[in-house]
């Protein structure tokens, strides 16, 4: 053998194997995704996910594997989870309260990501913000006020005098669910001085019987609370807003196609920014470690064309401080 031929080979033996494995090794996320309602395609925030993998390299088909689940509707989710844990992924991506709990019930040793999460803490999926310990960390979408306070001020500028207003909840919702047993609801009505109403709807068929609960109490107005189901009935729940004349506040900017208004955080850059989270766990980093965060983009939308149908003018004050006004 030729010494240049001989020394070639020797270093390929120290070098390529593991320059190999570098290359050569996929990486495998679970993702339970809430999706757009087809139950089988990802909405446009959680695609903004796998541009932010992609910012940091992470390529499905390349060096990554995502197997998806999805958790809508609702009777899916046990399923979803089952199945994503049997993959053994090395991480799981885990998108609102839901989720997140039966992720976490399901597995104390793989890696979670969740992702708009109003109280982590409060719900029993980290120890602490800054501390989270155990397996799970993430982004939340809690913020130091209290946000449905605000909802409800951008829905009493929209309709002046408005007394009574409607609050519409998934009782399925861990995370509603708690908030409606701390009473914190009635607290933050009193302090407001208006009347809220809940009204509930744990699945699809369930949505025109709340909205003609709210509109057979003379509800002024209604505020969708915000959560995976009514996610993804954006539409129907746009539609019987108009059908029984409520003017609503919503949580999520794809609502923003149709109704009135909507007040929240940029979910879009949550999940944009949990591809970090899944960056630094795939390179070694245990959840624990990883501070869960907190929103930092929120969005106000008006949409004229819908007030003007509800018969409503829109404050000029309120028009300064939106985001974006459709017209």
């Amino acid at each position: 053998m030729k010494r240049r031929e001989f020394i070639a080979g020797t270093a390929a033996l120290f070098v390529s194997p593991r320059h190999s494995r570098a290359q050569g090794k996929r990486h495998r996320l679970g993702f339970l995704a809430v999706g757009d309602g087809s139950g089988k395609t990802l909405n446009k925030a959680e695609l903004a996910f796998l541009d932010g993998l992609r910012s940091y390299g992470w390529i499905e088909g390349k060096n990554l594997i995502i197997e998806y689940r999805f958790s809508q509707p609702a009777d899916r989710l046990a399923a979803s989870v089952t199945n994503l844990i049997a993959l053994s992924p090395d991480v799981l991506i885990a998108p609102g309260p839901q989720a997140a709990k039966a992720l976490k019930s399901a597995t104390a040793t793989i890696p979670i990501v969740f992702v708009s999460v109003a109280d982590p803490v409060r719900l029993g999926l980290v120890q602490s913000l800054s501390r989270p310990g155990g397996n799970m960390t993430g982004i939340s979408t809690m913020v130091p006020d209290d946000f449905l306070e605000k909802r409800l001020e951008i829905l009493r500028e929209l309709v002046p005098g408005a007394s009574k207003i409607a609050l519409l909840v998934n009782p399925d919702n861990p995370m509603q669910r708690l908030y409606l047993a701390e009473g914190q609801i009635s607290r933050t009505a009193q302090r407001l001085g208006v009347a809220l109403l809940t009204v509930e709807a744990t699945k699809a068929e369930e949505l025109d019987l709340a909205f003609a609960s709210a509109a057979a109490q003379h509800a002024d107005a209604i505020i969708d609370w915000g959560d995976p189901l009514t996610y993804v009935e954006a539409p129907r729940i746009i539609a019987l807003a108009a059908k029984y004349h409520l003017p609503a506040n919503y949580l999520f900017r794809h609502y923003a196609n149709g109704g009135l208004s909507v007040y929240g955080a940029d979910i879009g850059d949550l999940f944009r920014r949990a591809a970090d989270y899944v960056d630094k766990i795939l390179k070694g980093t245990k959840p624990s470690d990883l501070p869960v965060e907190r929103p930092t983009k929120f969005e106000l939308i008006i949409n004229l064309k819908t007030a003007k149908a509800l018969g409503l003018t829109v404050p000029p004050s309120l028009l300064v401080r939106a985001d974006e006004v459709i017209e």
